[in-house]
């Protein structure tokens, strides 16, 4: 399969879902969108994975390549190609897709657990997983369940976490992805959002302190959920 990356900082890449395009032997081709790289062509592409990033949906003017970004996105849901968006990817797909995006009323900072819903619960996406894992976050944005999507999981802090359109658009506000390089990343380049802490914000300390682990089950979930996600949408 050929997988196309839209990375949005240097320090945001595809972490554990690297591995997982590796481990499957899949094509991984990443677009620095930041550095002033073409968007791809949807023709050249069989599934799209939309990073992270610390800007908004809505900061077109600091970013002008979100608006041709955004574009891509709507033109891939009407083509039906297989979306996976991550924080910031999540947020621009429940935005094609016509939900609000905004400010969160407090940032989630940190490992906290995300818990399934009923549909969540029910989903092959999920099988076997626990009710509630552990996972990190960080965002200040968030958004309302797009039109038509199905709520997978939510956190205390969060509502939306996981949702599913059409078993073909997969939005994760969380980062399953994350891998103890991901976390140092964050920490390194994004460490002055700690200051201001809030009820749903560790420090830099915990968010770091390493566990083997959780890693290693969370890097299970992911591989097991993109696996099923990728299998329902090509069906």
């Amino acid at each position: 399969m050929r997988l196309s990356v839209l990375q949005h900082v240097p320090f945001e890449g595809p972490g554990a879902m690297g591995d997982w395009a590796k481990a499957r032997g899949h094509a991984l081709a990443l677009t620095r969108l930041y550095a002033g790289e073409a968007l791809p062509d949807p023709d050249t592409f069989d599934a799209l994975l939309v990073l992270g990033g610390p800007m908004g949906v809505h900061d077109r003017d600091a970013h002008p390549w979100l608006a041709a970004e955004q574009r891509l996105i709507v033109d891939c849901v009407a083509r039906g190609t297989p979306l996976i968006g991550v924080c910031l990817g999540a947020q621009l797909m429940a935005l094609a897709l016509g939900a609000e995006v905004r400010r969160h009323r407090h940032r989630e900072i940190g490992w906290a657990p995300i818990c399934l819903t009923e549909a969540g619960r029910a989903s092959a996406l999920f099988e076997g997983a626990p009710d509630c894992f552990e996972v990190l976050h960080w965002h200040g944005d968030t958004f309302d369940l797009p039109p038509g999507a199905v709520q997978l999981a939510r956190s205390a802090a969060c509502e939306q976490q996981i949702f599913l359109y059409e078993n073909r658009v997969l939005g994760l506000q969380c980062h399953l992805e994350a891998t103890p390089e991901t976390a140092r990343a964050l920490v390194a380049h994004c460490g002055d959002e700690l200051r201001d802490a809030g009820p749903h914000v560790q420090e830099a300390a915990a968010i770091l302190t390493p566990n083997t682990a959780r890693e290693a089950e969370l890097r299970a979930r992911l591989f097991a959920l993109l696996d099923a996600f990728l299998a329902a949408a090509r069906a």
